[in-house]
């Protein structure tokens, strides 16, 4: 049960009346309509800007307007008043009696309470990480990975058909300077003294292993190699040793792909699929031959003022026209970009999401409107920028891992903390806001570390369950939710303002998981969840001082059922918002 949707429904309902009988015309825009809760809880349990929207095409004053809302509003059965407030907004309040009915909902189908059916099963591709093959996964990458991997999870639980996708750069000079560091360790492995690691090389020790490696293949024969016949054999050695080392990275933090593809693969054949997407631009008209105006400002040192071959990306939304191949007759990155995109296109693909580091900004526009244009519009794409993250212990920033030579990596990361606070701390900002991540904090046993607060909330829950078997014999948390006793609790008696704060919350859940799907904001559903275990430890610490108020009540087994059922609904809904996350709901805290 949604309930914001249902009111949205009740809201769509009124407004068909007042067009019925001339109040609103019939062509009114109704888009800006939304009802949601409102800023201070205080002012009712939900709201409506209805008569705000609507007034103008209406030609009524909005109060006026809101006015007529609010007389069929308190028809609805569950509503006990509503009431206009400010200029024109609509504050609802509901029947005491309605909020145990959140409760029921919960633990009808525990599993699916809050899940959305926004995707319609429709195919959905998420491209994310997507690290340089050139070493172990730095910090910046992680954040990365779990805003990706937790994206991909509520969009499944939104009803997408999602598939995880990895594209690794493995065309680029970047790998060439990767075999040549790896083949400086090879040396290094047979022997030879390398002495320090030249610059612009991979420092890092992460690739002695792959020295090693190649030794025991090749034993001395690389040695006998021009470069040109020992480059490739060691780079393909190189990309498919990081690409191993880069899944097991992925793997410490639970994140898996089902697709890695290769950039290499547009280029085989000539660039025959790069070839092949540029021509299918060119059969709609978005490609000419032309001459771009310079940038603004102090001009980069490869510019060139010369006739190109250009994209019309300008038509699609972009800034400027781009070019699609350099002077020497190859193609350019971007070239490579719209090849891929349409591959994914042609693949199925009409959502497609990617994610991408904090210096990828500019591409935003360029690869929305390439996707446009080889999909005439059919196909969408969102782009979210992650920004970067900065690792300090107590207070100091942390810059260097001796494995890695120049950053701290993802596993120095896990195996310091664990998985479960990495992945809830990196999704406590919002993706594009730069994020702090403190050893110290992380690892603090207190409100003030998140993904403690929220997973010892879960705790509590069970050891309330475990704790209630004296009152209620042989009840347990694996068959709580189909025992006759709590399912057909009537919840009357759970009239404590906490209780209601609590039953509020809970109602929010399916609100929050939609919006969150929608605007593609994981860190929604962390918030969410910070706040209803907030709501939970607020509520049982009451307890403590006012025992009237606790959950299990020894000599008043109704009570206890009703309270024990509350408790189960915010464990389930707890489970559920920690499992899109990626994050281990506990039985207990060790």
């Amino acid at each position: 049960m949604d309930l914001f949707v249902t009111f949205q429904d009740h809201v769509s309902k009124i407004i068909d009346d007042l067009v019925a009988t001339g109040v609103v015309p019939k062509d009114a825009a109704r888009k800006g309509v939304i009802v949601e809760p409102p800023r201070d809880a205080a002012h009712g349990d939900l709201s409506t800007n209805a008569a705000m929207v609507l007034s103008k095409p209406a030609q009524k004053k909005p109060r006026d307007l809101a006015d007529l809302i609010v007389a069929k509003l308190e028809d609805i059965d569950i509503v006990h008043s509503a009431q206009v407030a400010g200029p024109g907004f609509i504050n609802i309040h509901l029947e005491q009696s309605f909020w145990p009915s959140i409760i029921h909902s919960v633990l009808d189908d525990p599993e699916n309470f809050g899940r959305a059916n926004i995707g319609n099963g429709e195919k959905l591709n998420i491209e994310y990480v997507s690290a340089n093959p050139t070493g172990p996964m730095h910090v910046g990458h992680c954040r990365g990975a779990v805003f990706g991997d937790a994206l991909a999870r509520l969009l499944e639980f939104a009803g997408f058909d999602v598939t995880r996708e990895y594209y690794i750069n493995d065309a680029g000079a970047q790998v060439d300077v990767l075999a040549k560091s790896a083949f400086l360790r090879y040396q290094e492995a047979l022997g030879k003294d390398i002495g320090d690691i030249p610059e612009g090389y991979y420092p890092g020790e992460y690739l002695i292993p792959l020295g090693a490696q190649l030794q025991e293949k090749y034993g001395q024969d690389l040695l006998t190699m021009e470069e040109a016949e020992w480059l490739p054999l060691v780079k393909k050695e190189s990309i498919e040793a990081m690409m191993a080392l880069i899944r097991n990275d992925l793997a410490a933090l639970n994140i898996q792909h089902e697709v890695f593809f290769s950039e290499k693969s547009l280029h085989n054949n000539d660039g025959a699929m790069i070839a092949s997407a540029i021509e299918s631009l060119e059969s709609g008209g978005h490609i000419y031959q032309g001459r771009l105006d310079p940038p603004k400002g102090k001009l980069p040192a490869d510019w060139e003022d010369r006739e190109q071959t250009l994209f019309r990306a300008t038509d699609f939304g972009d800034d400027v026209d781009r070019a699609l191949k350099k002077s020497n007759g190859s193609f350019t990155y971007f070239a490579a970009d719209i090849a891929y995109h349409k591959d994914k296109y042609d693949r199925g693909f009409t959502h497609q999401i990617d994610v991408l580091g904090a210096d990828h900004g500019g591409y935003i526009k360029r690869l929305k409107a390439a996707l446009k244009a080889i999909s005439d519009g059919k196909a969408d794409l969102d782009v979210k920028i992650v920004q970067l993250v900065k690792l300090l212990r107590d207070g100091k920033e942390v810059k260097m891992s001796k494995r890695a030579g120049t950053f701290v990596t993802l596993r120095d990361v896990v195996d310091e903390v664990g998985v479960d606070p990495v992945r809830f701390m990196m999704l406590m900002r919002k993706n594009d806001a730069p994020l702090d991540f403190d050893f110290a904090k992380v690892t603090d046993q207190s409100k003030d570390n998140p993904v403690f607060y929220v997973q010892y909330a879960h705790a509590r829950t069970h050891s309330l369950l475990r704790q209630v078997q004296n009152v209620l014999p042989g009840i347990n948390s694996a068959i709580l939710f189909s025992d006759e006793r709590v399912k057909s609790a009537s919840l009357q008696r759970l009239v404590d303002e906490g209780e209601i704060t609590i039953m509020r919350k809970l109602a929010q859940y399916p609100r929050i998981v939609n919006s969150a799907a929608a605007s593609h904001e994981p860190h929604r559903i962390a918030f969410y969840l910070y706040e209803l275990a907030n709501e939970f430890h607020s509520h049982w610490a009451r307890g403590k001082v006012a025992p009237q108020l606790r959950v299990i009540q020894e000599d008043d087994r109704e009570l206890t059922t009703d309270r024990i059922a509350l408790v189960a609904a915010i464990s389930a809904t707890l489970k559920s918002g920690l499992m899109i996350l990626g994050v281990s709901a506990p039985l207990e805290m060790r």
